[in-house]
């Protein structure tokens, strides 16, 4: 089983930390994200990974390489330009999956549908293509797909409005997790951007589409709250992940220097190299990651300080991301914002 996964976005809407890596590279729990669905593709049988990449792609090859340790082998496919969802699957799939049908991914999009299971379906059922999909109560935000009781697709709604006609919550909208026949390639034109969802499954309605719906954990990391919910549904286990996670997960690094002094409050994750001073705090559902320092008296609540970042004396930092090697300074108070890669919030600042 060959796995298509679209890496290529440029993640405008996690920017100021996508300035300088690729979405998918954020860590998740201290692992780059992509890492994670890496391992989560190699438990699922996928043989081998071709990922789309345009944006940053160096940052990505730079982890991934060719492969990781025990998992797929990977390969790349660099955009010239942004293609859009079909138009980069069919730039890194052509003459690269042969006659199977194979999975294309966003990836971007932490979730445990079986996909070994839905790839089994849809070879059962002999479609053209298959889309997993995941429940909202409020269709409004999303692109609704309605099916009939064998699972044929028969129609897709466009942020709707909740009527009679569309009948109860919950509302099942597409999951960025796809299985393809390679006919479907010849349906994107080449050579311009071109979008699956809206112009490549509408032809293939009553031509052997058919949709899957699977009713287990699903988050697109795309934006700060996901990104943080993320980070937090990992800790707990709520998002099952090869680091195990649970409520009271406390995970320290070998060479992480922690002081007696401090309180790690679980579930939270102390990276390698990093430190956390006397008196200090980290968690609930705190993560400080590699070489990161939490200064004496210092607190991390809900919040994700990534690598070579400092939180200074009496400083705390909660609900918020703190960029890759940001300072915040002695006594200053950081919530529900993103601290940029390399920004300096000053002494005793307060949220506005």
């Amino acid at each position: 089983m060959i796995a298509v996964v679209l890496v290529g976005g440029e993640g405008t809407r996690l920017r100021p930390l996508t300035l300088d890596r690729p979405k998918p590279m954020l860590p998740i729990a201290g692992r780059p994200f992509l890492v994670h669905f890496l391992d989560r593709l190699g438990a699922a049988g996928v043989e081998r990974v071709i990922l789309s990449c345009g944006y940053l792609p160096d940052a990505i090859r730079e982890v991934v390489g060719d492969g990781l340790p025990g998992g797929p082998p990977v390969e790349y496919a660099i955009e010239p330009e942004p293609l859009g969802t079909a138009g980069a699957i069919r730039f890194a799939a052509e003459g690269r999956v042969g006659d199977e049908p194979f999975l294309a991914l966003n990836g971007d999009v932490l979730a445990d549908a079986d996909l070994g299971a839905v790839v089994a379906g849809h070879r059962a059922a002999q479609a053209s293509a298959t889309i997993v999909l995941t429940p909202k109560d409020d269709p409004r935000r999303w692109g609704v797909v309605l099916t009939d009781g064998t699972g044929a697709v028969t129609a897709f709604l466009e942020k709707p409005e909740p009527s009679p006609e569309l009948g109860d919550p919950p509302y099942w909208i597409n999951a960025g997790a796809y299985v393809l026949d390679p006919a479907v390639l010849d349906l994107i034109p080449a050579g311009r951007p071109v979008s699956i969802e809206r112009e490549v499954f509408p032809q293939l309605v009553g031509k052997g589409l058919r949709a899957v719906r699977d009713h287990g954990y699903f988050n697109d990391i795309g934006t700060p709250a996901s990104y943080l919910r993320a980070n937090h549904d990992v800790l707990d286990g709520t998002a099952r992940t090869t680091i195990g996670g649970g409520a009271d997960l406390v995970t320290v690094a070998p060479d992480a220097a922690v002081d007696p002094a401090a309180r790690l409050v679980g579930p939270c994750l102390v990276g390698p190299g990093a430190s956390v001073g006397p008196g200090a705090c980290v968690g609930p559902y705190a993560v400080v990651g590699a070489r990161a320092r939490v200064a004496h008296g210092a607190q991390v609540v809900r919040g994700v300080v990534h690598e070579d970042a400092d939180v200074g004396v009496a400083a705390r930092v909660q609900d918020a991301v703190v960029g890759t090697r940001a300072r915040v300074a002695a006594s200053a108070a950081v919530a529900d914002r993103i601290v940029a890669p390399d920004e300096h919030v000053e002494p005793d600042a307060r949220p506005a």
